[in-house]
């Protein structure tokens, strides 16, 4: 396959629930910490906006707070929220912006969790009310969805993973019934924002605290815990692996997102490690010298052409260069900013 050709296939339209993207290229969620108080100012809202006038399709926001007590857990860290009067100003200047350069934006509504085998039953209701919230003022602000996280260990996977779930209630016991928070938590934004705002959850089988944990052993066992979560209103899977080229069960090449797609026909955004080094055009797992296996580009696409999955969700690469996906598209590949540990420490 010709690269500058295939590259070509990851910048045609596609429609996703009521979004019309204008590339596949989906900005991954990455915490920056640079909103003082909480409150995204103006170089947030620019930050964003340079992704999107570089040809990315759907910006996912970096994980904002909803308004529940437990939900940061990050103190000293200026995570933004979604709550309160300034906060969502600065949020709504954000969409502005991100709109005026033709892209769609969604925020990743984020619960840091903690101990969910003491949550009482009313504190439940609580945190679901804080999601909801959230939700509806998303729609209020006129962003074009949002994205719930359920991945790496946080409030959601919490339930959904049996080492931290052992409740013995509802919202405890087999891989089905451990979704039941989150199913009422989706059906709830469902209510609230009605049957056309798109929800995307991100889901893992990774956890933070340890990279080889599995929520599903088998695709019997991953049917099963999808089935209730589409049910409940899910419209797109955006699936977390450390690297998207890896099977994600024997017998199979198909990855987590290839997989979810299979089993529920909802749309899915991979990731894991997708970023282009400078000198080759190759993806590579985690930075030179890591050891990671080396996954061709042409590969990625042409798993996308096999429609093994819809979008391509890319972190570190767009943190170091807002302009990397149309230095893709146009073959600039020797004008591409590497990502570095630097990278992490500004905002542009």
């Amino acid at each position: 396959m010709n690269t500058t050709q295939s590259v070509q296939k990851l910048f045609k339209p596609v429609v996703v629930g009521n979004m019309t993207l204008q590339s596949r290229i989906v900005m991954a969620p990455m915490t920056r910490a640079f909103s003082p108080e909480g409150i995204p100012g103006s170089d947030v809202a620019a930050y964003y906006r340079r992704r999107a006038e570089n040809g990315v399709g759907l910006i996912v926001t970096e994980g904002t707070v909803v308004n529940h007590p437990d939900a940061h857990q990050q103190p000293g860290v200026n995570l933004p929220q979604f709550y309160g009067e300034k906060a969502l100003l600065g949020w709504s200047k954000v969409v502005e912006e991100v709109h005026a350069a033709g892209g769609k934006i969604i925020p990743q509504l984020f619960h840091a969790g903690s101990n969910v085998t003491e949550f009482t039953e009313a504190e439940i209701t609580k945190m679901i009310e804080a999601f909801v919230q959230a939700a509806t003022d998303a729609k209020r602000l006129g962003f074009d969805g949002i994205e719930l996280q359920g991945a790496h260990g946080f409030l959601l996977d919490q339930f959904f993973w049996k080492k931290t779930n052992q409740r013995t209630d509802r919202y405890g016991g087999d891989i089905v019934s451990r979704t039941q928070f989150a199913v009422e938590l989706i059906e709830a934004c469902r209510r609230a924002v009605g049957p056309d705002f798109p929800i995307v959850l991100r889901l893992s089988q990774w956890k933070s605290s340890d990279f080889t944990a599995k929520l599903a052993e088998t695709p019997e066992q991953l049917e099963q815990f999808l089935t209730p979560l589409v049910r409940a209103g899910v419209d797109v899977f955006h699936c977390s692996t450390r690297r998207f080229w890896e099977p994600e069960f024997d017998g199979s090449d198909l990855n987590l997102a290839g997989w979810v797609k299979k089993l529920t026909g909802k749309p899915t955004i991979t990731v894991g490690s997708v970023g282009l080094d400078s000198d080759v055009i190759t993806f590579l797992g985690e930075g030179k010298g890591s050891g990671a296996e080396i996954s061709s580009i042409d590969k990625l696409i042409e798993r996308l052409a096999q429609e093994e999955f819809d979008l391509v969700s890319v972190g570190r690469s767009l943190l170091a260069d807002p302009a990397w996906a149309v230095k893709l598209r146009d073959g600039r590949w020797n004008e591409l900013i590497p990502f570095t540990a630097e990278s992490a420490n500004i905002l542009y």
